[in-house]
């Protein structure tokens, strides 16, 4: 076995969600408020994007960087959103946002050094570093400060053995934005940073800030799955320094060969106007439902500290009802037929939390507060 993946842990929000799925098997409805998947259908014209890629041919391989019009679609969209300049020689469309942090991991590896993250943060990201040979190494964060970087924080945790800081705004688990101080203090902090972005569009306030505003050197991840709905077609993308490209290409040849044509196709069709438009729409479905459940929440004494701005995502102290929140989550579901996220699956840091995804519709939404609130008054009392 490669020594690399004996340190692999399952992850946790997928066993929750199997396990619902075994409920639902025995016939029992389940309120699905653990997964951080859009429950939107895509955009109409991603459809008819995608059709027409298929009826016009466009099934083979593409290059290896991905088609030109995508990547130039995205060099337009980082000027439109950020008023940055990205040449389309930067960048590089992935399967996904997993491939292109794979990507980037792996470019980046120095079996040895470590990458500084946050504790909490998303599950995977101590996966992915281990599998390339990098050490993650947390960095506990403060509930006031909305589990996120501050400047200080940057500057007190880089040393010789840091190879790059790994940023995450918005936020997965926690919802919460990096503030601009933060990410210009990693930016100047003489390490690579990583900045996952792909929950940018979907803000409830101020836009997130790319951390190609700070920095030309900055490595971006960022994909379709969350703003536009389109988990299933896996196309992510990887920006990326030009020194770095030659290598990168060489490994998405390699790994990957290429990005699914037709999810290429149907990218282009999603960053046009009326993807767009249909992207906003769900934005503000979203900003409804966070409200709904905020309320909610706080009703059931269940208040985060800091109010979560951006992703679809509330993270919340819940140590008061059970100190396990693995035992916890499951005893809800089990007893409730509700599903949360056990905070421990975000790190250390995350003990004693729960993660709500309000990316479910309003109606179950509310009825899982209700269940939630009887399964508070009966069983934690």
């Amino acid at each position: 076995m490669n020594p690399a993946c004996k340190d692999i842990t399952s992850f946790l929000v997928m066993d929750i969600l199997e396990r619902a799925q075994a409920i639902e098997a025995a016939g029992h409805r389940v309120i699905h408020l653990e997964i951080g998947e859009p429950d939107f259908d895509i955009p109409d014209c991603v459809k008819e994007a995608a059709q027409q890629a298929v009826a016009d041919g466009r099934t083979h391989y593409t290059h290896s960087l991905g088609i030109p019009e995508l990547r130039q679609a995205i060099c337009d969209l980082h000027a439109r959103e950020y008023g940055v300049s990205v040449s389309p020689d930067r960048v590089l469309v992935t399967g996904g946002t997993s491939p292109a942090m794979l990507l980037a991991f792996g470019a980046m590896a120095v079996p040895g050094r470590h990458i500084l993250l946050t504790d909490p943060a998303y599950a995977c990201y101590p996966n992915f570093l281990r599998f390339t040979g990098l050490v993650p190494r947390y960095v506990p964060v403060a509930e006031e400060d909305g589990f996120q970087w501050t400047p200080q924080l940057v500057w007190d945790s880089v040393n010789e053995g840091t190879a790059g800081i790994l940023l995450n705004s918005p936020a997965n688990p926690t919802g919460t934005l990096v503030s601009p101080e933060a990410i210009e203090a990693a930016c100047a902090s003489g390490v690579p940073v990583i900045s996952d972005e792909i929950y940018h569009g979907l803000t409830y306030g101020q836009p997130a800030r790319c951390a190609l505003e700070f920095s030309d050197d900055a490595l971006v991840l960022n994909g379709f799955s969350k703003r536009f709905a389109m988990t299933g077609l896996r196309l992510g993308y990887l920006i990326a320094p030009s020194p770095m490209m030659g290598l990168l290409q060489k490994l998405q040849q390699n790994l990957f060969i290429c990005a699914a044509s037709v999810s290429q196709w149907a990218g282009l069709a999603a960053l046009s106007p009326d993807g767009l438009a249909a992207a906003e729409a769900m934005r503000q479905i979203y900003d409804t439902r966070r409200r709904v459940l905020l309320a909610g929440l706080a009703r059931l004494g269940l208040a985060p500290r800091t109010e979560p701005t951006g992703a679809f995502y509330v993270f919340v102290r819940a140590d008061h009802l059970h100190a396990d929140s693995l035992a916890l989550a499951y005893d809800i579901l089990d007893k409730a037929h509700v599903g949360v996220t056990p905070g421990i699956d975000f790190g250390p840091g995350g003990e004693g939390h729960l993660r709500f995804s309000y990316a479910n519709s309003l109606e179950n939404i509310e009825e899982g507060l209700e269940r939630l609130g009887r399964y508070i008054a009966d069983h934690c009392g």
